[in-house]
């Protein structure tokens, strides 16, 4: 039973497509049509739709942008619902509608359930919907970390649950080397560095600054350079306000303001108002005796002594020795001092830090060695029981001789982990180079796929390995573009009987341009250029009956009126329709 179905494509301004729709059911769909028709733009499309890289040049020249509608059908409870609608989209009657727009200059934006969103998360919904697999797919097959890829999904928690703690552990040993690394390799600097810092520390040390000492001796300077005029000046004011006592003849202000108090006073019982501004002038006599006072005090206090002034100057020399080197002032220097001192200490600690990381580091060198153990162990098995499904597929594509195996090796590196008592190369995913090989027939000795399968069979290999894939890590829609490539005959009748046997629990859908696998399906979609060389929305459609004896015909021998291929054409469908 299909769980996820994509029910419709509208494609429009992608590549040769004008505005196409492509309508889709469960099961088995192969798209067929001319070289140079469209057909990849299916594949491309899907592509878009589920996050892949926007290239500006699909955009149909003339068109200002292309436009990628996709329906898909999915259960309320699947894994992509619940993310879907964490990013605020909505089901369309129990479908998903995703939404994909490229600009001829380049700029691309994703719609998924009616609500704009980052491109990241279809990219992220794809691998629960739907597996792509296109020519350059083969190539990819092609690289060891995706070979090792493939395995390690295949063994499922068997390997994903060492891996997981081998990344754990494989994270804080490079988090601890790095740090063991820029310790020891940095020690001359960081020697350079805890001298200047001592330095620094005892030249303040030695002057003792205290907190706000600059300012406070910076006011005293002031006061201590203008003694003199100070002073005359205090002596002045006082005089002014209280009398000169050498002229009994002097007028001062608080003579004047006695005056007038009595002069108020005699008569303050016959007005209030009066009263009143009595009181005031009464106030300002005393407020003028308590400033003579405060002056007679400061002319007294002041401090003209030359001596004390040169300690001042001397003082201050000191302090902004070590402004210009530690800091715009005095709290300045004393902050830069404290975070040098606990720097200091920082520095001065290396070797026992050292110790500590070293120490560290070894152990989870040793604790990395494990692990890693565990995975080669967990890969090998997971390997003879992969090798031998995909074996057993590739029977059933026309390779019946041929054996799949995996060489699961290390590489010597005495800077790397202890395994099995050597020392070996490491990484991110373990200490293992996993390689897929290939004996294609008896006697052959087996070869990494690289060299050692052609075209057509990478292509077997391939569509083997997803088949084996849908038993353990299903998806619920599978397309294939040209997966017969390099393919003929009674393999490409193989590879359309597995086809329809994947496509009685997965939806798939097939670019094909060969009648054998074509035959197979359970809809045929044709697609066709109108005379203007462009895809339009009926160029795309559904074949029955004698319509689509006339497409295999022109399949399998480009004439859709050969008697001979239309002959050949209804005995392909007629052992398709039997064999399912």
């Amino acid at each position: 039973m299909v769980c996820s179905v994509l029910e419709e494509m509208r494609i429009r301004s992608l590549g040769v497509i004008d505005d196409a729709v492509v309508e889709l059911s469960p099961g088995f769909t192969a798209v067929t049509g001319e070289t140079g028709a469209g057909k990849t733009m299916v594949v491309t499309s899907l592509g878009l739709l589920l996050g892949g890289r926007a290239d500006p040049a699909l955009v149909r020249i003339g068109a200002g942008k292309a436009v990628v509608e996709g329906r898909i059908s999915v259960p309320a409870d699947a894994a992509a619902v619940v993310r879907a609608e964490e990013a605020g989209a909505e089901l369309d009657d129990g479908a998903l509608l995703i939404s994909r727009t490229v600009s001829a200059e380049g700029r691309s934006r994703a719609h998924l359930g009616g609500r704009s969103v980052p491109v990241g998360l279809l990219a992220e919904l794809a691998d629960d919907l739907v597996a792509v697999h296109g020519q350059t797919d083969q190539q990819g097959l092609l690289k060891l970390s995706r070979q090792r890829a493939a395995l390690d999904r295949y063994a499922g928690d068997a390997v994903a649950v060492p891996l997981a703690k081998y990344g754990a552990a494989y994270r804080r040993l490079r988090a601890v080397a790095g740090e063991l690394d820029e310790i020891t390799t940095r020690a001359r600097e960081r020697a350079q560095e805890a001298d200047m810092l001592r330095y620094g520390l005892d030249e303040i040390a030695a002057v003792e600054p205290q907190p706000g000492e600059d300012a406070e001796l910076a006011g005293e300077a002031e006061r201590l350079g203008h003694a003199e005029a100070l002073s005359s000046a205090a002596t002045a004011a006082h005089a002014a306000l209280a009398g000169n006592p050498e002229d009994p003849e002097s007028i001062d202000a608080q003579a004047l303001v006695a005056g007038a108090h009595r002069a108020l006073e005699a008569v303050r019982a016959h007005d209030p108002a009066l009263a009143a501004l009595a009181e005031r002038i009464g106030e300002i006599g005393i407020l003028l005796g308590d400033v003579a006072g405060e002056l007679a005090g400061y002319a007294d206090d002041l401090d003209a002594d030359p001596l004390r002034l040169a300690a001042v100057e001397e003082r201050r020399a000191a302090l902004n020795a070590l402004t210009r080197k530690y800091g715009d002032d005095v709290n300045a220097v004393l902050a830069w001092a404290e975070q040098s001192a606990a720097r200091l200490t920082e520095l001065d600690g290396d070797d026992e830090r050292i110790a500590e990381l070293t120490a560290e580091r070894d152990a989870l060198s040793a604790e990395l060695g494990g692990l890693a153990q565990a995975l080669t162990d967990a890969r090998t098995e997971a390997a003879e029981r992969f090798a031998a499904a995909v074996t057993a597929e590739l029977a059933s594509l026309a390779m019946p001789h041929a054996r799949v195996s995996f060489d699961i090796r290390q590489t010597e590196d005495p800077d790397g982990v202890e395994v099995g008592g050597r020392r070996v190369a490491y990484g991110p995913s373990g200490v293992d180079e996993v390689e897929l090989l290939l004996a294609p027939h008896p006697g052959a000795p087996p070869r990494p796929i690289a060299k050692g399968a052609s075209g057509g069979e990478l292509s077997r290999v391939m569509l083997a390995v997803e088949v084996v894939f849908a038993g353990t890590d299903p998806v619920p829609t599978y397309l294939f573009d040209e997966v017969d490539a390099g393919v003929g005959g009674k393999a490409a009748v193989e590879i359309g009987r597995r086809l329809a046997k994947l496509a009685r629990n997965a939806q798939v859908v097939v670019v094909t341009h060969l009648p054998q696998v074509a035959a197979f399906a359970d809809r045929q979609l044709l697609v066709e250029k109108t005379d203007d060389g462009s895809v339009t929305r009926s160029g795309v459609k559904v074949l029955e009956g004698e319509d689509r004896i006339r497409e295999l015909s022109r399949m399998l021998a480009g004439q859709e009126d050969s008697e001979t291929a239309r002959a050949h054409a209804e005995e392909l469908l007629a052992t398709a329709r039997a064999d399912q």
